[in-house]
């Protein structure tokens, strides 16, 4: 008996579990795939005790402040074009008012390469001219403006300083920790100079393993850059008695190599910056308003032949930065 009622409730279990596997199962729907939000805008500010600027400081090694505004559109998930505006506190010769930047291009990702081309405009609204009579090669006439106002160095410097560049990046991720690219910019004047500019140079990242820092939600990076800036000749407001028609800027070498740590956020970059140009180059090309030096061209310490005065400038040395920032999008950081 006791196998008949084993048998019995076997056969219901197979029946059973037949039935079930012929019952029609209702299909379950898909969630919808995210929709795609073409606009962002990406914005954020910073603060830092030196504003370098290849190589060079814009502040007078004094502490700057800088903020960024940039909507952007996706056309696709790997073409996005963009617009942008920032602010940067300065301390420039002509004693501008502020560095305001307006610039745009188009960024598109292929695979592991990212790419970058735009153009940049530095704008410096609130400049006065300073042009030093001593300092004036012969048969230069001054503007009435330009002859009021001189430098105690006999350094000499335009109103407007604004110009424009155009660029083009790319970068290579090879992984989630480490990446590479390269940046080529060109001017037709630098700094209003009338001087040609291209800067070209190498970056590198590494991104540390996120595991490092377990689930406290910090990051950590080392990253460098090693560029040189190639000058053309200035237009003759600032030439020399020797060199009237305007002065040949020497080229040079600049490299920077930091460590910075992020939250949220927030980046905190810790870097060194350098230069491989001389105090008295970099007065030329400066035309720092606090260089130093004997300014008898007989006997100055820092004379060369682009910079009879002798003054030197340490405004192209090195310097340890410390920046502070914080970086947003819309899309992510305020839905």
């Amino acid at each position: 008996m006791k196998k008949l009622a084993l048998l019995a409730t076997a056969l219901a279990m197979v029946s059973g579990s037949a039935l079930a596997a012929d019952m029609p199962v209702k299909a379950v729907k898909a969630p919808p795939p995210p929709a795609f939000e073409p606009w962002d805008i990406a914005f954020g500010s910073a603060i830092m005790n030196d504003y370098i600027f290849r190589g060079i400081t814009q502040s007078n090694h004094k502490p700057s402040v800088t903020a960024y505004f940039e909507p952007r559109y996706n056309v696709t998930k790997d073409v996005q074009l963009y617009v942008g505006t920032s602010f940067e506190s300065i301390s420039f010769p002509n004693r501008a008012a502020a560095e305001v930047d307006v610039y745009g291009g188009a960024r598109v990702t292929l695979g592991a390469f990212a790419f970058d081309v735009g153009a940049w405009g530095y704008l410096y609204p609130g400049g006065t001219c300073f042009n030093g009579a001593a300092a004036t090669p012969a048969g230069v006439p001054l503007s009435a403006e330009c002859q009021l106002n001189t430098l105690v160095n006999g350094n000499v410097i335009k109103k407007d300083l604004s110009f424009f560049e155009v660029y083009g990046k790319v970068n290579y991720t090879f992984n989630d920790n480490f990446s590479m690219g390269g940046n080529v910019y060109y001017t037709p004047s630098f700094l209003n100079s009338g001087a040609e500019g291209t800067y070209a140079s190498i970056v590198g990242k590494a991104i540390a393993p996120s595991a490092w820092f377990g689930t406290s939600g910090i990051g950590m990076y080392v990253s460098g850059e090693f560029g040189r800036q190639w000058l053309g000749t200035s237009d003759s407001f600032y030439g020399t008695a020797v060199f009237p028609n305007g002065i040949n800027y020497a080229d040079y070498n600049t490299w920077n190599i930091g460590i910075g740590f992020t939250y949220k956020v927030f980046t905190l970059d810790l870097r060194y910056s350098d230069t491989n140009l001389s105090k008295g180059d970099c007065n030329a090309f400066t035309s720092d308003f606090a260089a130093r030096g004997n300014i008898t061209a007989s006997s100055g310490t820092f004379v060369t032949p682009i910079n009879p005065t002798g003054v030197g400038s340490n405004w192209c040395g090195a310097a340890g930065i410390v920046k502070l920032s914080a970086d947003l999008t819309a899309m992510t950081n305020l839905k």
